[in-house]
């Protein structure tokens, strides 16, 4: 009888799996077919949230498809609609941005532009008008506000956080040593507040950024810059305040707004999930010569790509190489475009990816290789854009940052308060050189000072060969600091302004391909298929993480960004490791 019973319930068992597996096939079918989109469409294009450059790489984000949107799968649809002539019209709906930064939705703001030269209209709605979903709207045709949303249009805050007190409390000690004098990752924990060279560089950048937002809404809304900096000084905006200031079009509920777009069945509507499955080349796109595309997303470390459950995405030294390998190994590729969006990390993983892709420029004179950075690339990621013969930003990425830091963070007063005690043996000169015990000795110090030295050296002589001058004017545009790319082409950092379009139609002429040729873009990391996801999965080896959806799901970005904070970036590296990385920015 039990036997039986133990026949029934794995035969039933057995059942539900086939079933499961014949389930997620059928998904899969259904993400993968090219979806039908109706004659004089409307395309409703959300943005927001935390863009990413990349998709996830695991079974929910495949399934979910152009669900989990990208700043790539975002611009495309604009350019695929531009040309698409079934698609007569756009609704932008800009929702809550999570990211802190700004070359993202400058990114998109530029793909709006050029999606206006269609001359298809274009209308944005804002059922919650915070400062960067405006400002993306400000490149729309018309701007409609729900009628219970204020313009939140109120200027540009930046805050750091510094933890040397909490650290005193608890009797750790963060014995950090840095080269720059704007080199100021560390001062979140050597400092009680701001250092002089630490306020003007925040008070740099913040005011560049500030200024950016003032030409942006002026431009967009055909006013003034000092009557854009009046109304900001007076935001909160009221919405019939809002309208009355000529910085809104419409205070409607969007039913209303369709209906001025002539949306008079659902049917005519396509939203932009569905429509990112469009394919380019069904339209004409994403045809020709080929041209590689390789994404180093995340903070830059030794090993292969990943993901920390509370830093983020990982960009690994040897996945970026292995890329970076086939395609010198792949003789159709015309040309390279490095896309980065990193706050740096690692200096000698920097480094790797630096050497690597420099063999690829030097091997082939007919193979440009062109940089383009999004939100950050700074430090490190501003090391690995130096082989690109030229390097594209947006006016708001945070680059520079050419500056190295390096040291431990001491924890033996913690357990000495907790009646702990840490006792060694060790046997060499420098073998407790990285102790957590105790803090570095003079000596010690001298070695420590030495290889970051020799390190920011190496940096400031790469990068005054990258840039054509000498390392004494790099030396003095250096020290750690931070810029904008706005600044950053000002003192000749970078080349040119502009996102990943412009990086490759750079890449274009510099690889004699005519302008009006269209390119196929050979994406790396490539898209993984259902199989390699699911393999990947059961064995316990992907990319998604059970802790990082897990804070996702139950945790806010604050909080999140918090836990960083306090967990710290340095347990991200070996011990003792110099690091290539910006300051960390707390919220903005």
């Amino acid at each position: 009888m039990a036997t039986r019973g133990f026949r029934t319930f794995f035969t039933v068992l057995g059942v539900m799996f086939f079933l499961g597996i014949g389930g997620l096939v059928v998904l899969v079918i259904l993400v993968g077919r090219a979806p039908a989109v109706p004659e004089d469409a409307v395309l409703v294009l959300r943005v927001g949230g935390d863009l990413s450059e990349v998709a996830p790489a695991d079974i929910v984000g495949y399934l979910r498809g152009a669900r989990t949107p990208t700043v790539r799968t975002v611009v495309d649809s604009l350019r695929k609609a531009k040309v698409d002539t079934r698609i007569r019209a756009v609704l932008l709906k800009p929702t809550g941005f999570q990211s802190p930064f700004w070359g993202k939705v400058q990114e998109i703001r530029d793909a709006v532009l050029d999606f206006k030269k269609s001359g298809k209209p274009i209308h944005a709605y804002l059922e919650y008008g915070g400062e960067r979903e405006y400002y993306l709207a400000t490149a729309a045709d018309r701007i409609t506000l729900m009628p219970s949303s204020s313009l939140d249009l109120t200027g540009v805050a930046t805050y750091e956080l510094f933890l040397r007190g909490t650290l005193d409390r608890i009797g750790a000690v963060a014995d950090l040593h840095h080269v720059g004098a704007y080199k100021t990752a560390p001062n979140m924990f050597t400092e009680k507040g701001y250092t002089a060279t630490h306020k003007e560089m925040d008070e740099s950048l913040t005011r560049d950024l500030y200024e950016q937002i003032v030409v942006g809404v002026a431009g967009g809304r055909r006013k003034t810059e000092a009557d854009v900096r009046a109304h900001i000084d007076q935001g909160p905006l009221l919405p019939e305040a809002a309208l009355r200031a000529g910085l809104v079009d419409d205070v409607q509920y969007e039913d209303q707004a369709n209906a001025r777009l002539s949306v008079s069945d659902e049917r005519q509507r396509i939203d932009g999930d569905v429509y990112a499955r469009v394919t380019a080349a069904s339209l004409g796109l994403n045809r020709g010569p080929r041209i590689a595309l390789i994404y180093a997303v995340g903070t830059i470390n030794s090993g292969r790509n990943g993901y920390d459950p509370v830093n983020g995405t990982i960009a690994g030294a040897d996945t970026l190489v292995s890329y970076i390998r086939q395609v010198r190994r792949d003789p159709s590729v015309r040309a390279i475009v490095l896309r980065i969006d990193s706050p740096g990390g690692s200096a000698t993983a920097s480094d790797a990816v630096w050497r690597e892709l420099m063999i690829a420029r030097n091997e082939r004179a007919d193979r440009p290789m062109v940089a383009s950075m999004s939100d950050l690339a700074a430090s490190g990621g501003y090391y690995i854009a130096l082989p690109a013969q030229t390097i594209v930003a947006q006016p708001s990425t945070l680059t520079g940052s050419i500056g190295v830091f390096g040291g431990k963070i001491v924890t033996g007063g913690v357990y000495e308060k907790l009646g702990a005690r840490i006792e060694s043996t060790s046997i060499g000169k420098q073998a407790e050189l990285d102790s957590p015990a105790r803090p570095f000795t003079p000596a010690e110090v001298k070695k420590l000072d030495e290889q970051l030295q020799a390190f920011y050296d190496q940096f400031v002589k790469k990068v005054a060969d990258s840039r054509h001058t000498t390392p004494a004017r790099i030396d003095a545009l250096a020290q750690g600091r931070v810029w904008t790319g706005r600044q950053a082409k000002d003192n000749g950092l970078i080349d040119a302004l502009g996102g990943l379009d412009q990086a490759i139609a750079l890449a274009k002429e510099r690889a004699k391909i005519p302008a009006e040729s269209d390119v196929e873009v050979v994406v790396y990391p490539p898209r993984k298929n259902f199989y390699e996801l699911l393999t990947e999965e059961l064995s316990g080896s992907g990319e998604s993480a059970a802790v990082g959806a897990w804070l996702s799901a139950n945790l806010s970005k604050e909080e999140i960004e918090v836990l960083r904070v306090v967990r710290g970036p340095l347990t991200m590296f070996r011990r003792g490791e110099l690091l290539a990385l910006m300051p960390f920015t707390f919220l903005r």
